[in-house]
């Protein structure tokens, strides 16, 4: 399933999603404004661990269902196969039926250490978790909808298949790249070339707008928008030359 090295998976891990977007935008056939991120609400609720890499590995919980477990029994170690049977690194996304009721919630501090032994670095999920501290101190990342006290009745429902959360579509070998701002679904084929387009971009914003910007203080507002409109056309040109589409602004 793994595309690139991990040695790049570390450095995508070096700048904000929106950073990652930015390059991204530049490589893609898909529509950056519809096939891309979330479009509903997430929370990180672990800002301070920075960014989460890794490759989508998919489940689907329905905690106020307590059927599931009669109808499948061994459904927990299936899906403990299908997930260590994955490299990693791997995302869990979890697509809660239940929504929008939290009824339950699939993660807590035993769920997010045993998939970490397993190669798992986080989840999104568009239910609840709980255990927050002591994910945290698994080195497990989570966004999701909200927290809840108790696990209720959660049990795989399906695994390794396409699911939605927040309104997008991920399925299983999509590169998820996530952080405070939401998260980023990067399809197979753009994979190899991320990287080299998001260090691009950052360097292109830093050599070219951001200066001119930055060194604005004291100038007549005349030569500030002089220079802003040079940074400006520099910046498109420099996409332009590296993409053939052009720049942002």
């Amino acid at each position: 399933m793994p595309t690139i090295p991990h040695s790049d998976l570390l450095q995508l891990k070096r700048w904000n999603t929106p950073t990652i977007y930015n390059g991204w935008e530049q490589i893609t056939q898909h529509n950056p404004g519809a096939d891309a991120f979330n479009v509903e609400e997430t929370r990180d609720y672990m800002p301070q661990m920075g960014p989460m890499v890794g490759y989508a590995v998919t489940l689907v919980i329905e905690p106020g269902n307590a059927s599931h477990r009669k109808t499948n029994p061994n459904a927990g170690i299936e899906y403990r196969r299908y997930i260590a049977s994955i490299p990693g690194p791997k995302i869990v996304v979890v697509q809660d039926l239940d929504k929008p009721r939290v009824l339950g919630s699939a993660w807590g501090e035993v769920s997010a250490n045993m998939h970490r032994a397993l190669g798992c670095v986080g989840t999104i999920t568009d239910g609840a978790i709980r255990d927050v501290d002591e994910m945290t101190n698994a080195g497990f990342k989570a966004l999701a909808r909200r927290l809840c006290v108790g696990h209720a009745h959660v049990h795989p429902v399906r695994w390794g298949c396409e699911v939605e959360v927040f309104g997008r579509i991920i399925r299983p070998g999509d590169l998820i790249h996530a952080d405070k701002h939401g998260f980023l679904v990067i399809p197979p084929e753009d994979q190899p070339k991320i990287l080299d387009a998001a260090r691009f971009m950052d360097s292109n914003e830093c050599e070219t707008v951001i200066p001119a910007a930055r060194s604005a203080a004291g100038l007549p507002t005349d030569q500030v928008l002089a220079n802003l409109e040079a940074s400006i056309t520099q910046f498109s040109a420099n996409v332009k030359a590296k993409f053939r589409r052009e720049g942002e602004w």
